[in-house]
């Protein structure tokens, strides 16, 4: 586990936050956000006020980063991208993640190192990662100000014949049924969305076409609910296109692989982030992932 729960004594009474800095080495923001999260621990009770005074023993959880010897696929000065597989997530999601992107990136950058985007678990590809503070703040800037463009490869049901320009808004916003979770969907009173679509390859074996997906705005679940609403949900899919009871069963953890290959079509999310297109430091960069995703693909329908 990253997370690991650490014995530290605290010789003086002084603020907790300005231990952490002392011995830690930790920035003030840094270790005020890590005592607001209820890292800091009194005989096992979270000690949340960033004003707290510490004196004697404490426990305090630290984060220590794992490797799974993932190499990058690309590194710079300022960056370095890594083409992350289906099932990784990009941050842990609570202290029992065993592993996220970030372990590894901190494992072999250095604690400064920070993932500036985010793709869904289950989408694999082309993640960008700046390795210092500095980058950090250009980059997330970069993409606030869609200077970065991206491509997607997504296989998809059904035959798609034309490139296509998706521009349907997207609300996230709970709703009343069971599926709560789900919470984006084309409505008019959402945020504008717009996706360009061009078919690639069509299979008429397996009835499924590989489409390349351009995202011109970036919204939660863009590309997978804007094909969706025209009928060409994404192959292994488990939420958008399925049924309720399907979906909770996912969501749940309650569903088995080959299940889940009868129902979407697929053991996974097939949509792959492939291509990033960039100018950072006056300099251009267009990189490309070297996974057979069409083989990925064809290797998780394996029922087809």
């Amino acid at each position: 586990m990253p997370f690991v729960l650490k014995k530290m004594y605290a010789e003086k009474k002084q603020r907790a936050f300005l231990y952490l800095i002392k011995e830690l080495g930790y920035t003030q923001r840094e270790a005020q956000r890590l005592i607001a999260k209820g890292r800091l621990l009194i005989n096992g009770e979270a000690m949340t006020k960033t004003t707290y005074e510490i004196e004697g023993e404490f426990e305090f959880i630290s984060f220590e980063p794992a490797t799974r010897d993932l190499n990058p696929h690309a590194v710079y000065d300022e960056f370095v991208i890594f083409d992350k597989p289906s099932g990784v997530l990009i941050h842990p999601q609570n202290r029992n993640t065993a592993y996220s992107l970030i372990d590894e990136l901190k494992y072999q950058f250095g604690m400064d190192a920070n993932i500036a985007h985010r793709i869904d678990q289950e989408t694999s590809g082309l993640v960008l990662c700046a390795r210092n503070k500095k980058s950090e703040r250009d980059i997330k800037m970069m993409f606030q100000e869609r200077d970065m463009q991206k491509k997607y490869l997504a296989m998809v049901h059904g035959e798609f014949k034309e490139s296509i320009v998706v521009d349907a808004p997207l609300l996230r916003a709970e709703d009343e049924s069971a599926m709560v979770r789900m919470v984006v969907k084309v409505d008019d009173k959402g945020k504008p969305s717009k996706t360009s679509f061009k078919p690639l390859k069509y299979f008429p074996h397996a009835n499924t076409t590989l489409v390349e997906c351009s995202p011109h705005t970036g919204r939660q679940h863009q590309i997978r609910v804007h094909l969706f609403h025209v009928k060409h949900p994404i192959v292994g899919d488990p939420i958008y296109g399925q049924d309720e009871i399907d979906i909770i069963k996912f969501l749940d953890k309650e569903i088995t692989p080959q299940y889940r290959i009868e129902k979407s079509g697929a053991s996974r999310l097939l949509l792959h982030a492939s291509e990033l297109e960039f100018e950072l430091y006056n300099k251009k960069y267009h990189i490309k992932s070297k996974v057979d995703f069409e083989k990925i693909c064809f290797e998780s329908m394996c029922n087809i």
